[in-house]
């Protein structure tokens, strides 16, 4: 099971590296105006979505759930990390719509609301690390 818990945290890794980096990605884009940088930064937003966070969302979930099968439900930390987690998918989510809104010009936001957007996952990964590690209850 150790294994698991290892490639569990590198897939949780490779998912959190591309929610930092995607919305910082949707700052730069709301304040570009010339074609060919709206262009790279589409390239950029779907290759790092598509080729990086997707697929370290599905490891990290199913990893985890693997985790869960093999330890077992243990405790109301768990329920919270669970909890985090979804709203950590949520996110996952939003960043896919606004990927699509970027794709098809069709975004109306500024770049400091993708500035705050940016700073969200921090606050995921700090209470996530704390249940796991501390386990508060």
């Amino acid at each position: 099971m150790l294994w698991i818990k290892a490639f569990h945290i590198i897939a949780m890794v490779t998912w959190f590296a591309g929610l930092f980096y995607l919305p910082r990605l949707f700052v730069y884009h709301a304040q570009t105006i010339d074609p060919v940088s709206i262009d790279r930064f589409k390239i950029m937003e779907r290759k790092l979505f598509y080729g990086i966070m997707t697929p370290g969302a599905v490891i990290t979930l199913a990893l985890g759930f693997w985790l869960w099968l093999g330890y077992g439900f243990s405790g109301d930390w768990l329920t919270a990390k669970l909890t985090i987690t979804g709203l950590v998918v949520a996110h996952h989510i939003w960043c896919y719509l606004s990927l699509v809104k970027f794709r098809d010009d069709a975004n109306q936001r500024s770049h400091v609301f993708y500035r705050w957007m940016n700073e969200v996952p921090v606050l995921y990964l700090i209470m996530i690390v704390i249940l796991v590690v501390v386990k508060p209850f």
